[in-house]
């Protein structure tokens, strides 16, 4: 399968004109969409009294004909109306319906809702009994359906402008778009469906994080492998009182498949590393020097978990650059660099990853999360500035390259909200890095599986127990190869 696209509504918009202007009619295209969302109820939710609310234009549309066929199913349906149809396919799909139409107004009962008042296109707060709806329906998910997107949810920001409306199911159509996948538009939009109406293959820069991104190109080994073959991987510690993070980082870099990792630690942590250590070896350097030395042998290094801010941070930072060994810098080697953040970008390579959660992205990047429209156009923005892949943490979590290419993780799992978690994605990136795989897909791949490992854990996970879990998820996706 190809990677899935993430659609703007002008990609959207485009698409569907290019489907029209293929010959596919425009009524067409919209009786296909409501065959989707009725298809998609049907499957969800026994037979029961319906509210199918319509909007004035194609979102409206689609109410029309998802009413006219779940009525043809034997549903007790309802429309009620916003405005007139004021499309030519919604005014033909209106046409269509033969059941009770009346005005939008506050009351809906407790039937099941069908919300198609409102598109992904929408530019302006929600007003009047439109708004009024949109709070109610807000405060019951369960029994929504959102055609689309939720209203009162622009499609390109998923930032409500006012009242918006809750769903337990979203259908939408031809491919996601940032409203699906960016929070808060994200949580409101309960299950999505993408339904195939026939618009055929849209390229885009920005696309879903799956499988279908990486899989095919995952670092398996082979019958002539061997661990040196596999990746060597290297972590810089901490001092004495500060080493687990850099253990778990290695961990996680172990199990995601690098044949040999190593611990490069400060003397006066080397009992406190020693005691925890058993495939991870361990070896000792005094100064950046060494370090660079060690960075020659290494494929990738993973710096920062717990590493100090301090100037030793940064030295060790910049001799790691001087190799030909792929960074991945997180945590306090990214703050470390605050105050001297052209340093940092100067010296990376597109192959580094930069791992930040959002107050260290502000670090390197202040202001750029608020003056983005969105966290996709920010981590976009910052990968170029930095020529570096860019993975900003989050519930979901954008993975951006320099030349503009993003992926936004669905999978993102709310028990990841535990210390240590982001120094095992680290680890993670870094050992499929060090097995060969491009830096991007690494974090994509990266980012994925830790947040699968996380759900697949659940209640009470602790970061040591992530790289633990990762080898059901490489089996998983081992078979599906």
């Amino acid at each position: 399968m190809s990677p899935r696209p993430i659609l703007t509504v002008a990609e959207m918009g485009a698409a569907d004109r290019a489907a029209i202007d293929a010959g596919t009619p425009g009524i067409e295209l919209m009786e296909r969409a409501g065959l989707a969302v009725a298809d998609a109820v049907a499957e969800r939710f026994r037979p029961q009294a319906t509210l199918v609310l319509c909007g004035p234009g194609n979102n409206g549309g689609d109410g029309y004909v998802v009413a006219r066929i779940l009525k043809a199913r034997g549903w007790p349906v309802e429309v009620r109306s916003l405005a007139a149809p004021a499309t030519d396919d919604a005014k033909a799909a209106a046409a269509r319906w033969e059941g009770v139409t009346q005005p939008l107004n506050g009351s809906l009962g407790e039937a099941l809702v069908i919300d198609a008042l409102f598109g992904a296109g929408l530019s302006r707060a929600l007003d009047g009994v439109a708004a009024s709806v949109a709070d109610q329906l807000a405060a019951r998910p369960e029994a929504v359906v959102a055609v689309d997107v939720p209203s009162g949810l622009p499609g390109d920001t998923g930032q409500p402008m006012g009242a918006a409306v809750c769903a337990a199911l979203t259908v939408t159509f031809h491919a996601r778009k940032p409203a699906h996948v960016l929070e808060p538009g994200r949580g409101r939009c309960g299950e999505v469906v993408v339904a195939d109406i026939g618009l055929g293959d849209t390229p885009s820069k920005t696309l879903e994080n799956g499988p279908e991104l990486w899989l095919a190109r995952f670092p398996w080994p082979g019958a002539g492998s061997h661990k040196h073959s596999r990746g060597r991987l290297i972590v810089v510690s901490g001092d004495a009182w500060s080493t687990g993070a850099a253990r778990l980082a290695a961990r996680a870099g172990l199990r995601i498949g690098a044949g040999l990792v190593t611990i490069y630690s400060p003397p006066d942590a080397l009992a406190a590393n020693a005691a925890h250590l058993e495939a991870v070896m361990l070896k000792p350097f005094d100064t950046d020097l060494e370090l660079e030395q060690a960075g020659d042998q290494a494929d990738a290094a993973v710096i920062g978990p717990a590493a100090g801010i301090n100037e030793s941070t940064v030295l060790n930072v910049l001799a790691l650059a001087r190799t030909g060994a792929a960074l991945v810098i997180d945590a306090d080697a990214i703050t470390v660099f605050r105050d001297d953040r052209d340093e940092l970008f100067s010296m990376l390579d597109r192959d580094d990853v930069l791992t930040p959660h959002p107050g260290e992205f502000e670090r390197l990047f202040p202001g750029l999360l608020k003056t983005s429209s969105t966290r996709i156009e920010a981590a976009r923005r910052a990968a170029e500035k930095a020529g570096a892949v860019v993975l900003l943490k989050g519930a979901d979590t954008v993975i951006a390259t320099p030349d503009g290419r993003v992926a936004v993780n669905l999978n993102g799992s709310p028990w990841l909200a535990t210390a240590g978690s982001g120094d095992v994605l680290a680890g993670f990136i870094g050992g499929l890095i060090s097995q060969g795989m491009d830096s991007f897909e690494a974090a994509c791949a990266g980012a994925w599986i830790h947040a699968e490992a996380g759900d697949l854990h659940g209640p009470g996970l602790i970061s040591e127990d992530l790289p633990g879990l990762a080898p059901a998820v490489l089996r998983r996706l081992y078979d599906e190869r």
